[in-house]
């Protein structure tokens, strides 16, 4: 279980927020500039909070009173940015293998695993470039993955696609979760999106968690 307790003094606010996720899908819906980023970006270590604690299995990643931090390589966490960050000069192959420590015979069959459970074996030697919207969301939740993390982030994955590739997408989005039975925590703006997806909701204004507001 992931368990977030944290504060964090932002510009214009103060972002405070409490909550678990078990080995399912958490939605941080809210309007753009709630927040949502800024919880994502502590759970991996990218930011520190400035109070609270965030404990995943037991293992405490931050905690203000005791000073543990533990760094964002140290920590596990597999994140999908919102605009993927692939790297175009290098293939669809290289990108997924990107940061992968140990090639041995267990990394390979993960790699040919996720090829064929996200239909992109077809595109290993093609460059970034040369890639659609939803084919560069395939290959970023593959290089996600593909370091086998105990918790997966992803911040506004599916907000550039057309709605088609939208709806294909998130049944393979919540197919993985049930695959690789880990805590999922997905950040969109797109009610219908967050229905589709969430297990849990939680919904952030201006940095508080806050009453649902489908609009």
């Amino acid at each position: 279980m992931l368990a977030v307790d944290i504060r964090k003094e932002l510009p214009d606010f103060t972002l405070e927020v409490k909550f678990t996720v078990e080995r399912n899908v958490l939605v941080l819906f809210g309007p753009s500039g709630s927040g949502k980023t800024t919880v994502l970006r502590s759970i991996a270590g990218l930011v520190r909070p400035d109070g609270g604690r965030i404990v995943h299995d037991g293992r405490v990643l931050y905690a203000a009173d005791s000073g543990v931090f533990v760094p964002p390589r140290e920590r596990n966490v597999g994140y999908m940015f919102q605009e993927f960050a692939l790297f175009p000069h290098m293939n669809v192959k290289r990108n997924i293998w990107y940061g992968v420590k140990r090639h041995n015979q267990t990394a390979h069959e993960m790699y040919e695993r996720l090829l064929e459970l996200l239909k992109i074996g077809h595109l290993a030697d093609r460059f970034v470039g040369q890639l659609s919207g939803g084919e560069k969301q395939r290959v970023a939740l593959a290089r996600a993955l593909m370091a086998e993390p105990k918790i997966l982030l992803l911040d506004e994955p599916l907000s550039a696609l057309d709605s088609a590739t939208r709806l294909e997408l998130q049944a393979e989005l919540k197919k993985m979760q049930e695959l690789w039975d880990i805590p999922f925590v997905l950040v969109t703006h797109d009610p219908d999106e967050a229905k589709a997806l969430g297990h849990k909701i939680l919904f952030l204004d201006r940095g508080r968690q806050a009453a649902p507001r489908w609009t």
